[in-house]
């Protein structure tokens, strides 16, 4: 089974000033490279809109994602809008009082999505993951805007992490085999394990963060997919990155 996974877009409307980033030919940009390693799935981690979800916004990355013809997923991240995203990307079925999570079967397994949109992962939503996780007698894997551990990116750390973080690992520290973690939201790249917690942070398509300083500071304006790849109770992943287009 393989899986791209793109996130943190922060697409604006057309025209609009994004820091000096052309945000929408680095998706595009990205789209095109994620042909490369010829996934059956993307997955879009989050933060799908620059500031806040818009319709119009939604509407424009589901046409250049219906023109590459792979199923994909989408998830919310604290810039979007999991009701305006459920209807733009026709996924209205899949809301559960205004959150989106939901599972899918892909080559046997049982691959998760959250909504951390909140900044937290909900009751109804923990109380789903756990009845979840009850059901599945292997190595689980969960797509989740917000990352469930701590980074080491202090600015992050100190005023973005996932908030109700502690609720979220004990779920996930109770399964009894592997849990492989797939998140963005930092905007760096980093990878993290807590006992059977394997975080992989994957970096943005919008810029990328410093990750010493407690200050916000960009790093570097490179962008950048994830490919996994997990086959016969393998599991590899590996980051690529792109340059970014900057109009400064």
């Amino acid at each position: 089974m393989r899986i791209v996974q793109i996130t943190d877009l922060h697409v604006g409307r057309e025209g609009e000033e994004t820091y000096g980033v052309d945000v929408r030919a680095n998706f595009l940009n990205i789209l095109q490279a994620a042909q490369k390693w010829q996934p059956q799935y993307l997955v879009l981690s989050g933060d799908l809109c620059y500031r806040s979800g818009e319709t119009g916004i939604y509407t424009w990355i589901r046409q250049q994602l219906d023109e590459q013809g792979i199923p994909y997923e989408v998830l919310s991240g604290n810039h979007d809008d999991p009701a305006m995203m459920a209807k733009a990307f026709g996924r209205e079925s899949l809301l559960k009082n205004g959150e989106l999570y939901y599972a899918r079967e892909w080559n046997g397994r049982k691959v998760i999505f959250l909504d951390t949109t909140t900044g937290m992962v909900s009751g109804q939503q923990q109380g789903w993951l756990r009845e979840q996780l009850q059901h599945m007698e292997h190595e689980a894997m969960i797509f989740m805007h917000h990352p469930p551990l701590m980074a080491g990116v202090p600015f992050m750390d100190s005023r973005h992490a996932l908030r109700n973080r502690g609720e979220v690992q004990a779920i996930l520290l109770a399964h009894p085999f592997n849990v492989h973690v797939f998140s963005g939201h930092y905007h760096v790249e980093k990878a993290v394990r807590k006992q059977n917690i394997l975080v992989h942070i994957t970096p943005s398509c919008f810029f990328q963060i410093g990750q010493v300083s407690e200050q916000f500071q960009v790093d570097h304006y490179r962008i950048a997919l994830r490919d996994i790849n997990w086959d016969n109770g393998v599991m590899m992943n590996a980051v690529h990155y792109l340059n970014g287009e900057v109009q400064h």
